[in-house]
Order: structure tokens, then sequence, then C-alpha cells
């Protein structure tokens, strides 16, 4: 893939984990720009975001829930801002779509298939909560299909199709790489696409280094030179599989809406803890990080002042 610069992506706070897992979870809008901004201070290229009540914790995929901490990253950073549109497993497609539809940021996330999508194992560690919902969404995830549909996919690329967004393919599994080949084959979607495969979410492929080998072949056989590789590895392998992926010649995608943690049994106090972990692994292989307009060039993205915030 010929990359000289490896992109970090940090994702500030998700829609997976719950208040009352981490005080260092971003929750409020100030907390979510601080987040980011410090991330980007530390070296991440890419914030990707998710907004949330600030009462509550609950994911909120109104575009009104964004519009508070958009305009303060964008101004503070000259990050590229990457904004959900898997929103929330529970969420219609189309109250996932909005957020997108309404800023057009330079990239968006799309997940490539319909999935099981098990979060109930943290019942194992969290039996009491902040709020009844926290339990609800994890209960729930027993018998969830997180529903991304053909028709729910093309959805989304249709109705940015005039926007110039470009979007982060979020692929859990082998299958979704095909997914994902149809819609180029059918002319759907332009390279170089941007490719992020997820290890570790119980519904898709495991963390193991040869299944991180396994999807990167895939890739390659199927896109050849048309895209570029991201990887993240949820929960404790967030960091192991960064570094196969930087090994590999991969970008790499770290924060708190992966994982809570920076080493085992402790918390990572920041978003930006882990993206300077993930530089110093990046480094110590002797590469270095991508800065906002190297990752622009990469991808191919239409630049900042061309987003709607």
């Amino acid at each position: 893939m010929g990359q000289s610069k490896v992109i970090i992506t940090c994702a500030v706070t998700g829609a997976i984990h719950t208040p009352i897992m981490s005080p260092h979870l971003p929750i409020t809008s100030d907390e979510i720009a601080s987040a980011a901004i410090g991330a980007v201070e530390a070296g991440a290229a890419i914030v990707h975001l998710h907004a949330r009540d600030p009462e509550t914790g609950k994911p909120d995929q109104s575009p009104e829930a964004f519009a508070s901490f958009l305009p303060r990253i964008k101004q503070a950073t000259k990050a590229v801002i990457n904004i959900t549109t898997g929103g929330a497993p529970y969420m219609t497609v189309e109250e996932r779509l909005q957020p997108a539809l309404r800023y057009k940021p330079e990239v968006a996330s799309l997940n490539m298939g319909s999935m099981n999508f098990g979060l109930f194992p943290m019942l194992k560690r969290h039996r009491t909560f902040k709020h009844e919902w926290e339990r609800q969404a994890l209960e729930g995830s027993r018998d969830l299909v997180f529903k991304n549909t053909y028709k729910d996919i093309e959805y989304i690329l249709r109705s940015c199709s005039e926007n110039g967004t470009r979007f982060e393919f979020e692929c859990y599994d082998t299958s979704h790489l095909h997914n994902l080949h149809y819609f180029l084959s059918e002319g759907l979607v332009e390279p170089p696409l941007f490719i992020q495969t997820v290890f570790g979410i119980l519904g898709g492929i495991g963390p193991h280094p040869e299944e991180v080998l396994h999807m990167k072949r895939t890739a390659d056989r199927l896109f050849g030179d048309q895209y570029r590789w991201s990887v993240l590895g949820a929960g404790r392998n967030q960091m192991k599989v960064a570094a196969v992926a930087a090994v590999l010649g991969g970008n790499v995608r770290v924060g708190l809406e992966d994982s809570l943690w920076i080493d085992p049994g402790k918390l990572a106090e920041s978003n930006a803890q882990q993206v300077q972990r993930a530089r110093q692994i990046i480094e110590a292989l002797g590469m270095s990080v991508a800065s906002p307009e190297e990752a622009r060039g990469i991808l191919e993205l239409k630049g900042g002042d061309k987003v709607s915030f």
C-alpha cells in the first residue's frame, strides 16, 4: 500500500461503554470536545465522534447533540472529523444517518453488514449502574442483531453521494469485505477505500494475529491497491492489534470507544493517553504518524473547508 506515514484515528466516546465503566469516559459536549482536541494534540489525525445525553450518558444521534462540539473541535484543530452513521445498534438507519447528512463531514463511518453484537459479557464486571439504560443496553444485546442490510448501506451511500463525504468502512468479518467489494463493483463507492477492520467484538472476527492477517490478505485480494487499511482492537486487544497492523503497514484506531484500558487492570485516564501509546509503538517501529493534512492526502478527502459545521 506504500504509505510512509501512519494515520492514527481516535474514537473518543462511542456508544458501547456506559458511564459506570469509567470516570474518564467523555459524556458532555465539553468533555467530548476536550477529549478530541487532546487526542489531536497527542498525534491523532482523525477523530471519530458520537454524541451522548449529557445527563445520562445514553447515546444521542440527534444532529443537535453534535452541534455543541463539532464547531469547537474544527476551530481548535486541523483534524479530519469523522461522524458516525453507526450510532447505536438499537437505532434505526434513518436516525443514525442524520448527523452525517446534515453536517457533510469529510469522513463518516459505515458498517458493512448485519451482525450479532454481544455486549452482555460486560455484565460480569459491572453489576451496579448509574442509569437503568446501561443495564438494559448490555442485557438486550443477548438478543440483538445490529441491522446493516444491503438496502441500509445503499441508503446511506446514496443519501451522502452529493456531499463529497468519504467513508470509513467498518468491517467486522470477512463477509463485510465481500459486501464492500459488491458495492465497489456496482459503482456506489470509489477508491481509495478507507477500510477499518474490527477485531474482538463478540459476533465478529476475533483478535488473534492470524485473524488480522486473514482480513488483510482478503482485502489485498479483493481490492489490491484501491484501499487504505486501518484496524481497531476491542478492549484489551487494542494495542496488540495496533502493533500487528503497524508492522504490516496499516493505520490504527484507538480511543475510549474501543477500549477503556491503557494497561492490564488500569483504566486509561484520557483518549490522548491511548494516542500517545499508539504513537510510541509506531515510532518504535521506525515509522512516523501522519498529520491531518497528510491523512487528507492519503485518503483523498475534500478538505475541512467543505463541511457544514
